[in-house]
């Protein structure tokens, strides 16, 4: 097939969504299909072959975070002219709920279209205030994929629209599986290492319940250390020094999956903001026993088909909770690894070897749709 997927986000800095698309056009053209990715892009910014720019973005505040979109006459033309030189058989838009590219193919469609929804967000302002101008788009999809049941609920509390199907983001898991410990990260039996990654400058990250459990945790565990790594500013990296924790910060994707190689416990507390559970895969796959925030997002991947837990979950926003789960596990070198082989396990399901031809058979299950629902005018009347 000839795929067009379209990104909403910028590429100059990569978050979930943007890391996703990238991830998904590797995993088709690994399959043989020929890919074009659409998405902002500073013209400084290296991309791949396969990715076309759509010109430099702007920041917008969004569901904790901060959105680098595009959007406007220009690109609303450089949209129209991807569709139409592309000649696709099946054009894949990412969170068309944005207001950036994605929004403007969803209106521009040409031929078969999928979409995927990526945010679980009980309240999003921005999706309800839009409803009017992204419902009827919506209902002309031919598939809709949402990224956890989480997602797909979201979607339909907002929009009144109904998921077609639920397929998880896919995550590259090779790189974790074959992931090997740092010295300088692994813990001791007297004195075991808990480890945070990510984008700490975000309060949603929940780096401020990690620090504070650290002189709970070493109430019974004196010895333990605490490392926090990821991209954060400097006035994050002393926050964390002043509370007693060891600053890592940021890390390549190699060394990124050494760190979760090597903790005794991966923490992931997050207070919100979140659509899937991306970093609690990678973890797993690395062999870390994970503990997370029970936020619904999260225990979408916490539990194994069998229903028996591959993360150990505490209560979202809950500090001393967070301190029992973390203690607990450090306390029972036995539970914890049974935790991590379960987590290896899990993780498994979401590799892009068994989420990848999940996609495919979405795309050729709307290819089938539009053929049927939506005639197009020909070539000729394009010109």
């Amino acid at each position: 097939m000839r795929i067009g997927i379209v990104c909403p986000y910028s590429l100059d800095r990569p978050g979930g969504v943007q890391l996703h698309v990238m991830d998904l056009a590797n995993a088709l053209i690994a399959r043989g299909h020929e890919v074009s990715v659409l998405a902002p892009a500073g013209e400084d910014t290296v991309v791949a072959d396969f990715v076309s720019s759509a010109g430099r973005s702007v920041p917008i505040r969004y569901n904790g975070s901060t959105a680098r979109v595009t959007f406007g006459l220009f690109a609303a033309a450089r949209v129209r002219a991807w569709l139409r030189d592309g000649h696709f058989d099946i054009v894949h838009l990412h969170e068309p709920g944005t207001m950036s590219l994605s929004l403007i193919a969803m209106w521009a469609r040409l031929g078969p279209t999928v979409a995927t929804f990526h945010t679980s967000n009980d309240h999003s302002r921005i999706m309800r205030i839009a409803k009017p101008w992204i419902k009827p788009g919506y209902e002309e999809l031919d598939a809709r994929i949402a990224v956890s049941p989480s997602a797909a609920q979201t979607v339909k509390d907002h929009l009144r629209v109904e998921a077609t199907h639920i397929i998880p983001n896919g995550v590259d898991t090779s790189a974790f599986v074959s992931a090997q410990p740092a010295h300088q990260w692994q813990g001791t039996a007297d004195a075991p290492t808990i480890g945070i990654l990510g984008r700490m400058d975000e309060s949603r990250k929940g780096l401020d319940d990690f620090l504070a459990i650290i002189s709970t945790v070493r109430a019974r565990f004196p010895h333990a250390r605490f490392l926090v790594a990821g991209r954060f500013s400097d006035r994050v990296a002393a926050r964390a020094a002043r509370a007693g924790a060891e600053v890592v910060g940021e890390l390549s994707e190699h060394e990124k999956a050494s760190f979760m190689a090597s903790v005794d416990v991966y923490c992931a507390p997050n207070t919100g903001g979140e659509s899937f559970g991306i970093v609690l895969v990678e973890a797993m796959a690395a062999g870390a026993a994970v503990v997370a925030s029970d936020l619904t997002a999260f225990k979408d991947v916490a539990s194994g088909a069998d229903g028996e837990p591959c993360v150990a979950l505490h209560r979202v926003e809950d500090a001393p909770d967070l301190a029992r789960v973390v203690s607990d596990l450090l306390a029972s070198p036995a539970d914890r690894a049974r935790l991590a082989e379960r987590g290896r396990t899990c993780a498994v399901a979401f590799d892009w070897a068994n989420v990848a031809p999940r996609v495919e058979e979405t795309y050729l299950d709307a290819i089938r749709m539009d053929a049927e629902f939506h005639p197009h005018p020909t070539k000729e009347a394009l010109a």
